[in-house]
């Protein structure tokens, strides 16, 4: 009799034990309701000892939770039509607010962000969403940070992840960056004539003052040319030097005779033997 009585005894303290018993894991914590009302006290990761029917636990994720926001449309500021999608990281830092303040927090910050995100995207250009995303992404989050705090949820960053653009506004863009390109390849050509026209004249100033200078310069474009094995080569000829040559050539003397007004020689008169004269 007294075995039973004791064996009943124990069967009932391993089943109050094992109903009073959890298991709070690392990445958790753990909030006790008595009687439907929060206990002040959190249990930390381990067994946490309740009491049968009056506590309920409920753990509360503390772990990063990584949230996809989706692909929103909208309109920029300087009326482009775009579709951004970005990813929020956040997480858990007061349990009891998490539980008691809101329904869902994960749903809740969703739709924060969803709102945030179009609202950033109105906001701001096209050129901002393309190359100045680090600002926006900082903007983005103190709008999703700030009702979050009184869900007890922080949020650790958030990031745009692409920009959508049509495909009329793609090429576009493409033209403006071909005719940008262009431009610059001009600019630069042009300043390069401009810096090789200096050089240039400071050489001419150089040659000037010293006119062997010409005539080496010329003598090495010869033995460039003809290093090239051409069967023609045009060779200059300086223009003093034809000068020279014609001012020490001796002038041909002109025919015997006088000249007419007009400039023509006047023929010689005839002898009185000559054939076609009428005597």
């Amino acid at each position: 009799m007294v075995v039973e009585i004791l064996s009943a005894v124990a069967v009932a303290g391993g089943a109050w034990l094992a109903a009073s018993l959890r298991v709070v894991k690392q990445y958790e914590r753990g909030l006790v309701f008595r009687f439907g009302r929060v206990r002040p006290a959190i249990r930390e990761p381990g067994l946490a000892l309740l009491v049968p029917i009056a506590d309920r636990l409920q753990k509360v994720n503390m772990q990063i939770v990584t949230m996809p926001i989706p692909a929103q449309d909208g309109i920029t500021r300087d009326n482009v039509t775009v579709r951004v999608d970005a990813v929020v990281y956040f997480k858990v830092i007061d349990p009891v607010l998490a539980a008691v303040n809101v329904q869902d927090y994960r749903s809740a910050v969703g739709q924060v962000a969803q709102t945030s995100l179009r609202s950033i995207i109105g906001k701001s250009d096209l050129d901002d969403l393309l190359s100045n995303r680090e600002r926006l992404n900082e903007g983005l989050e103190l709008m999703i940070d700030s009702p979050a705090l009184d869900w007890g949820i922080h949020i650790d960053r958030v990031e745009i992840k692409d920009v959508a653009l049509p495909e009329s506004m793609k090429r576009s863009m493409s033209r403006q960056a071909e005719a940008e390109r262009e431009r610059r390849a001009r600019v630069i050509s042009a300043d390069g004539e401009l810096q090789a026209s200096h050089k240039l004249s400071q050489a001419a100033a150089t040659m000037a003052d010293t006119p062997a200078a010409l005539q080496l310069r010329l003598l090495e474009t010869v033995v460039q040319v003809s290093a090239e094995k051409n069967s023609t080569l045009v060779l200059p000829f300086p223009v003093e030097l034809l000068r020279f040559l014609d001012a020490n050539t001796p002038k041909r003397e002109a025919p015997s005779g006088d000249t007419a007004a007009n400039g023509q020689v006047a023929p010689a008169p005839r002898e009185p033997g000559d054939v076609g004269q009428v005597s």
